[in-house]
């Protein structure tokens, strides 16, 4: 993968740490990699900061169409840092974590974020407390045969506070969902995928990321139009209990305006009537 940045990029990538890498294995797609392997790749300030700036960049780039997010090393995200979170509990300076779990986005400018882009979870490894919290607000998950998940906040005596609570319960259901949240256990892969429902596809460690890049190709090789709409569609039922309500928050969104004023929506027809592959450009964001 490259981690030269596209001369088709309209913004120059933003500075960032040594803790995120950025690659580009196919035009119009992001690879963030999180690069703590030492420390599991939990939390740091310094990895959250720069994610969220690099995420915002992500959003607002228009030649950029989708995102896998991935880690280096043994973990996918372990979550926070626990060490570094006792640390300042003990000295009374923990107010940075309430802080950061009632931004924006949530953990990691994740857990919570509403892109309108789709983002693919590539889960090379384990996934705990905030860390679950992002692979539950992901659109699509690839796992790690090997790896496990799990929400073990209440065995340290914190709760779940990034969202992952409440999407883990409309995705999985009241039950299951206990049976994470109660119990403090973590599940294998598998389980994920079959009982719980967050995980699309199983492979094993070297066929993680690039499965997750065989389906973000998929993905690009439609509209960006039409997947920003649709993604606002999923970000909308999500937030709603009323379908009736998502449906009207979708379908006068800008983003389903776009569709039928848009370049695309020409382009897709006359594609479809010629029998000829679409040439996309990039949406107007």
């Amino acid at each position: 993968m490259s981690n030269v940045p596209p001369k088709t990029l309209k913004t120059p990538p933003p500075s960032h740490g040594p803790e995120v890498i950025l690659s580009y294995p196919l035009p119009h797609l992001l690879v963030i990699t999180l690069n703590r392997p030492n420390n599991m790749n939990s939390m740091s300030p310094s990895l959250r900061a720069d994610l969220g700036v690099v995420l915002d960049w992500f959003d607002t780039e228009p030649d950029l169409w989708a995102l896998i997010v991935t880690g280096a090393g043994r973990a996918f995200c372990a979550g926070a840092d626990l060490k570094g979170w006792r640390t300042k509990q003990l000295a009374g300076t923990d107010t940075d974590v309430v802080e950061s779990l009632l931004s924006k986005h949530g953990f990691a400018g994740l857990s919570r974020r509403q892109s309108t882009k789709p983002i693919i979870a590539a889960a090379n490894g384990d996934a705990y407390g905030g860390g679950f919290e992002i692979l539950l607000n992901c659109d699509l998950v690839v796992a790690n045969e090997k790896a496990r998940f799990g929400l073990p906040e209440a065995h340290v005596g914190v709760t779940v506070g990034a969202g992952g609570l409440e999407r883990l319960v409309r995705t999985a259901g009241r039950q299951r969902a206990a049976e994470l949240l109660l119990t403090a256990k973590s599940i294998s892969a598998a389980d994920a995928r079959e009982r719980f429902g967050f995980v699309n596809l199983v492979v094993p460690a070297d066929e993680v990321l690039p499965t997750a890049i065989k389906l973000a190709e998929t993905i690009i090789d439609n509209s960006p139009d039409s997947i920003r709409s649709t993604k606002r569609a999923m970000n909308e039922t999500m937030l709603h209990g009323n379908i009736e309500e998502a449906y009207r928050s979708h379908i006068l969104s800008p983003e389903s305006q776009a569709v039928y004023v848009g370049d695309n929506i020409k382009e897709g027809l006359n594609a479809f009537a010629n029998r000829r592959r679409p040439n996309w450009t990039n949406p107007k964001l």
